[in-house]
């Protein structure tokens, strides 16, 4: 094992790391924390909860969170074609996480906001 560890640097092996790089951008989040919410919802649903996202964007998100194993899609032989996307187990396990982060970061977002405007007028007075 420790022979294993030798190889690879953590920034390499990090879990987290792999796993956020997944889905952690503002679209996964947000479907996670939405089909949390709305239980098994259609496409087009998700499209009108999500009005400025693209549906490429939208396909490729829940693509990427499907073949993390975070959320099930079941296609139905209808015509039209139906398609409804929910959270797997997995996915369900992962939204208490997302909710203490969310409220992380409404407890901090004032302080953080306040840092950022002193960081980026010092920054502007430097260059």
């Amino acid at each position: 094992m420790a022979k294993n560890l030798e190889k690879y640097s953590l920034v390499e092996i990090c879990p987290i790391r792999n796993v956020v790089a997944r889905f952690g951008n503002k679209w996964s989040f947000l479907l996670i924390m939405l089909l949390s919410e709305n239980g098994t919802t259609r496409f087009n649903q998700l499209k009108k909860l999500i009005p400025d996202i693209s549906t490429n964007v939208l396909s490729s998100t829940l693509s990427v969170l499907e073949a993390d194993g975070l959320v099930s899609r079941t296609v139905y032989a209808e015509v039209p074609p139906r398609v409804e996307y929910a959270l797997t187990p997995t996915g369900q396990s992962l939204v208490p996480l997302l909710l203490q982060l969310t409220e992380w970061a409404q407890s901090h977002m004032q302080s953080i906001l306040k840092h950022r405007k002193n960081f980026e007028q010092s920054a502007g007075k430097a260059g």
